[in-house]
């Protein structure tokens, strides 16, 4: 059964978004998972974070974790969506799909350790 991975909430200031969501929430962030576009939420689960971002979107990102990217991006594309080209990070795989309608999401598949 496929899962949700991860997810990302889009900012404009990663320093604001930590600082904020820090003091309501509680949570700490991962440093060493973290850069200057990307904060991850320590011991989160699912995995989740925040992407810096040009322009705030109203949804959050969501990421279905997948054991083989190419294939599942291949099956979008055989059920009538549209899948981008996997791109490469140091928590593995991920593609921005889209299904037969419009609707995107993301598959990922993790690097080993995640």
């Amino acid at each position: 059964m496929i899962q949700l991975g991860y997810f990302t909430l889009d900012t404009l200031d990663i320093a604001k978004a930590k600082a904020f969501y820090g003091a309501l929430f509680g949570w700490t962030f991962d440093e060493g998972a973290g850069h200057a576009s990307y904060a991850d939420v320590a011991n989160s689960d699912p995995a989740f974070g925040f992407t810096k971002v040009e322009r705030i979107s109203s949804a959050a990102s969501l990421y279905f974790r997948v054991d083989d990217i190419a294939a599942m991006c291949a099956r979008v594309t055989e059920l009538g969506g549209k899948a981008a080209v996997p791109s490469q990070s140091p928590s593995g795989l991920s593609a921005v799909v889209c299904d037969d309608q419009g609707l995107s999401f993301s598959l990922w598949q993790p690097a080993a350790g995640y």
